[in-house]
């Protein structure tokens, strides 16, 4: 096989083996989180009166199903990796994505934030911890994306030796150290924003696929084919995912899937220089963490709301928007967005 087909094959061969792994997986993986109760936890009406008039009755669904999308990537990955060691020369390395200079970062931090995710959904499971309703207060939440931020833009800054930010359609700067916080900014802000997303089926999942889905375009395009190979690994794992968790949803993602996702997300935006595109391709995103901000800040300094509900989510939900309208909407503008941003990404390599 020739290597423009090999690299056109793999990563459509790993959407379609990922999206086998995880629509068979998440069966058993929700048997097992009712087996073990890992039911999710709804605010009550005094802190979140429209999440509890919203969805109290979906108090008690699996949630942590982020795991068959973070596990299933990382089985492929590991297997054809081993699988390359052991038989050299066969189809299986050519299958082969895992790299030093493209897929280590995203899939060490896919692992690390991920277990700081399960950590978090198995405190609000059982009603510990400081945040309202049980889980990670909110302060801790964000110190825990920084402290995942930094691991990254130490290894990013150090062994990648890479200081450079792309301004598409103006040109490519050498920032120096100056890259470090940048970086730390880009994949805190991103896994927050990933994370308040995720509050209606299939909403995260749908809104994460399209912007998975643009990133592997602008990779490959780059000639990055383990890292587009990796996002189609994703790709088919949220698909599988989705199938269980669109309305009325089976199990939810929680901050085992959301947490992770948006951090490589973030990472892969950065790898393929182009985080500024990170703002119109993930603009649901975006807007979904500024109505939280714009919300607490307007509390704070004024004593009123400034939405119903945040994130918007809940707001569009208290005037009258149904669930399903909601998440396809946010859908249809995602999918559009990530378009815009790809086509912005191939004009701007002209």
């Amino acid at each position: 096989m020739t290597a423009d087909l090999i690299h056109v094959a793999r990563p459509l061969g790993m959407t379609a083996l990922a999206f086998v792994i995880s629509v068979v997986a998440t069966p058993l993986l929700i048997r097992l989180l009712k087996r073990f109760k890992m039911g999710k936890s709804i605010r009550d009406a005094e802190s979140a009166p429209v999440m509890a008039a919203k969805h109290a009755h979906k108090a008690g669904t699996p949630t942590m199903g982020g795991i068959v999308i973070w596990a299933t990537v990382l089985i492929i990955v590991f297997a054809f990796a081993l699988g390359s060691y052991l038989f050299p020369g066969t189809w299986l390395g050519d299958a082969n994505f895992l790299s030093r200079g493209q897929t280590w970062l995203p899939l060490g931090l896919l692992a690390v934030s991920a277990l700081v995710g399960l950590a978090d959904d198995y405190l609000n499971i059982r009603r510990m911890g400081g945040g309202k309703g049980g889980g990670l207060r909110m302060r801790y939440r964000i110190l825990s994306y920084t402290l995942v931020a930094i691991l990254g833009a130490w290894w990013f800054y150090t062994r990648l030796d890479w200081s450079q930010l792309h301004v598409p359609f103006y040109g490519t700067f050498d920032i120096g150290l100056w890259y470090v916080p940048f970086f730390i900014l880009v994949v805190a802000s991103t896994s927050f924003s990933v994370n308040e997303i995720d509050g209606l089926d299939g909403l995260a999942g749908g809104t994460l696929l399209a912007s998975f889905g643009a990133f592997a375009v602008i990779a490959w395009s780059q000639g990055r084919f383990d890292l587009a190979t990796l996002c189609a690994a994703i790709i088919g794992a949220l698909i599988g995912f989705l199938w269980f968790n669109i309305t009325p949803a089976e199990v939810f993602m929680g901050d085992t899937g959301s947490m992770p996702l948006g951090t490589v997300l973030a990472v892969v935006a950065l790898m393929t220089n182009q985080p500024l595109l990170l703002l119109i391709i993930g603009l649901p995103f975006v807007i979904e963490s500024l109505s939280v901000i714009i919300q607490v800040t307007s509390k704070k300094l004024r004593g009123k709301k400034v939405f119903l509900s945040a994130p918007i989510h809940h707001h569009l939900e208290a005037i009258g928007w149904s669930e399903p309208r909601i998440v396809m909407r946010f859908w249809l503008i995602s999918f559009v967005l990530a378009g815009l941003g790809v086509v912005l990404a191939l004009i701007d390599k002209i």
